[in-house]
């Protein structure tokens, strides 16, 4: 099978850089921070900014590489892996799945975090969106994906936190698999049409291993 997995929310807590680098890029516009940042962690950053930012594409374009600006040098460095992630991924590894991220942080960011976590090398492929879409392009990544490495979509799961996730993976005909341990919740994911919700690591390695 191939696994295709979300990275903010699903391999690793982000929250810790994402909200830093939130803050950083209002505070250099002089725009106040709200105080729930976590629906921010999952969709494209334009997509938040643009309400506090009276959808002022250029203050959103500011706001976006300020963002960047911090992130590149010291948010990607701000997080942790969940607890039995590491396990799941040697398990799925040792099985013979193929494995790859799908994620909205784009490239540059996303890189280095996957290439400094333990099993990073586990991962055949890394797939982020264009640094100017202001939408999710998980379905997009998906598709390439499901090209790139010859998989049936009936072979083939994408799991994630986040609707955008399922979405994706409905879009291509592929079983969308949700998780609790994220930003998401249940509802969320279940109106988005995920073929199973999962709350632990471990859990989530015995229902794709089938056990």
């Amino acid at each position: 099978m191939l696994c295709l997995f979300d990275l903010d929310g699903t391999l690793i807590d982000s929250e810790p850089g994402i909200t830093a680098c939130i803050h950083y890029a209002l505070d250099r516009l002089g725009v106040p921070t709200p105080a729930d940042l976590r629906g921010w962690i999952g969709p494209p950053l334009r997509h938040s900014f643009a309400p506090l930012l009276d959808h002022d594409s250029a203050r959103i374009e500011t706001a976006v590489g300020f963002y960047h600006e911090r992130f590149a040098t010291q948010g990607w460095r701000e997080h942790k892996v969940y607890p039995g992630v590491a396990a799941l991924i040697e398990r799925l590894r040792g099985a013979g799945h193929r494995l790859a991220v799908v994620t909205s942080k784009p490239l540059q960011h996303a890189t280095p975090i996957i290439e400094a976590l333990p099993f990073g090398r586990a991962f055949d492929k890394l797939y982020g969106p264009d640094p100017r879409s202001a939408h999710s392009e998980k379905a997009s990544m998906i598709a390439t994906a499901l090209a790139d490495f010859g998989a049936a979509p009936t072979a083939t799961a994408m799991i994630g936190d986040r609707h955008f996730d399922i979405e994706g993976a409905v879009t291509n005909s592929v079983a969308g698999i949700g998780v609790l341990w994220g930003f998401g919740h249940r509802e969320e994911l279940q109106q988005a049409g995920a073929q199973a919700i999962i709350a632990t690591p471990e859990a989530l390695g015995d229902y794709l291993l089938g056990n």
